[in-house]
């Protein structure tokens, strides 16, 4: 992936999403925090009367509420947290800790412990650089608090069990440590989940438009091959036409229109593929209404292909002006021909409008998609034909349609059949008239 394609984007947007989420998390912990302190500080100072610096301990609680409200404000904006600012946000945690633990007893405090909590939230948001310095700091706290703190009348006293305020505290600690950890980094580790899974939809994008370009090299490729002889041809057929030695012959003149048709539709096919393959609006464009095209797509499909039936239903409404050209044809034709292919008995068209979309639906009776080209929908060569270099037209369909904008659904239906659902923005297909043509 290259920086500025859409696959690239869409990276940094999953990346991004997963930090705001990690952020949440971290603001909830904090509140959790503060209601924690201000609860144990109360209960060790009145309840099991211990001497406490009071004021000290609650001004470090107030900065620590303080700072989760600018992190809730800064949540708020939106914008991407970067790892770099977690490993900041849990600086500021691992700080407080320290702070309070100094003013209560340092590592005779059994709350010491919660150090091994920032340790593991780090383990789960950052980065192995951003890890190993969080354990490096830690421990350094920690050290630190062996030779500099406030004394705490508190005993360990493991003789008397439960009894001992200091092996009480040792398991409330225990718990909360085991608690929290379970909670925080089950979340945060299904953030992470989803933010993987947006990656690796943002790489299957990405190989998908690389597929395309290589497509469209060769599409262009064939393009230019193909045109002088497809011209020559339209040319000797012309002059056949007009010759006054086979004007006589119906059955001639007949196989000679047939053959020009056939190759009009010829020429059709080339460069609605190089159009599809990467240049979506660029050739044989023309000004017509939205019903109009549909009517003209639906005779032309009817008229050039060989279905026993063919049901079309046009319940756009409102008409409105647009510009068509051969790749929305192409794309229509491509799900068509499958469909057909599928079911040569019957296939169905119903054209709709929803709000400010095309909604096109295209119907079969045939043997509709197995479970796996469901779920790869639109991949290349996925087809049930098994033909080589099958599975280009609804690939070659969905990108036309990601293109301007819009998406292709593939159901099965539950009577039998299958249905493939374009859906296209009319602003991306609607003449610009200076005003709201839809």
């Amino acid at each position: 992936m290259t920086p500025g394609t859409p696959a690239t984007l869409k990276a940094r947007s999953a990346d991004a999403a997963a930090g705001l989420k990690n952020l949440q998390q971290l603001i909830q912990l904090r509140w959790i925090a503060v209601v924690g302190q201000i609860f144990t500080i109360e209960v060790a100072h009145y309840g099991l009367q211990l001497p406490l610096p009071l004021r000290e301990m609650l001004m470090v609680v107030g900065c620590l509420a303080l700072y989760n409200v600018t992190s809730l404000l800064r949540w708020r904006t939106g914008r991407g947290v970067r790892n770099v600012e977690l490993f900041l946000a849990l600086l500021v945690d691992v700080a407080v800790l320290t702070v309070q633990l100094y003013l209560s007893g340092g590592t005779g405090n059994p709350f010491a412990l919660l150090f091994l909590l920032q340790i593991a939230l780090g383990a789960a948001l950052l980065r192995s650089g951003y890890i190993w310095a969080m354990v490096c700091i830690t421990a350094l706290c920690l050290a630190l608090l062996a030779h500099y703190r406030v004394p705490l009348q508190l005993s360990p006293d493991f003789s008397r069990g439960l009894a001992s305020p200091y092996v009480l505290g040792l398991l409330v600690c225990f718990m909360l440590n085991a608690a929290l950890v379970v909670i925080f980094i089950s979340r945060i580790n299904h953030n992470l989940r989803e933010r993987d899974a947006r990656l690796a939809a943002a790489r299957q994008r990405a190989a998908e438009q690389q597929h395309v370009l290589r497509m469209g090299l060769l599409a262009s490729g064939a393009a230019h091959e193909l045109g002088t002889p497809l011209s020559t041809m339209a040319v000797i057929l012309g002059d056949w036409r007009r010759d006054p030695a086979l004007a006589d012959n119906a059955a001639l003149q007949q196989d000679v229109a047939e053959m020009q048709v056939q190759l009009q539709r010829c020429k059709t096919i080339v460069s609605g593929i190089l159009l599809s393959a990467g240049e979506a609006r660029a050739e044989a464009s023309a000004q017509t209404t939205v019903r109009q095209f549909l009517d003209a797509l639906a005779r032309e499909w009817r008229a050039t292909r060989a279905v026993d039936r063919f049901d079309y239903d046009n319940r756009f409404g409102q008409d409105g002006p647009m510009v068509s050209d051969v790749t929305l044809q192409q794309m229509v034709f491509n799900v068509l021909d499958n469909a057909r292919d599928a079911s040569p008995h019957w296939v169905g068209l119903v054209a709709e409008r929803e709000q400010d979309m095309l909604r096109i639906a295209i119907s079969d009776d045939g043997p509709g998609f197995a479970p796996t080209m469901l779920a790869r929908l639109g991949a290349p060569y996925q087809s049930s034909k098994g033909q080589p270099g099958g599975g280009l037209g609804l690939f070659l369909s969905l990108n036309v349609a990601r293109t301007l904008g819009g998406s292709v659904h593939a159901e099965n239906l539950p009577g039998g059949g299958a249905r493939v659902t374009i859906t296209l923005p009319l602003a991306a297909i609607a003449l610009d008239t200076g005003h709201e043509t839809f």
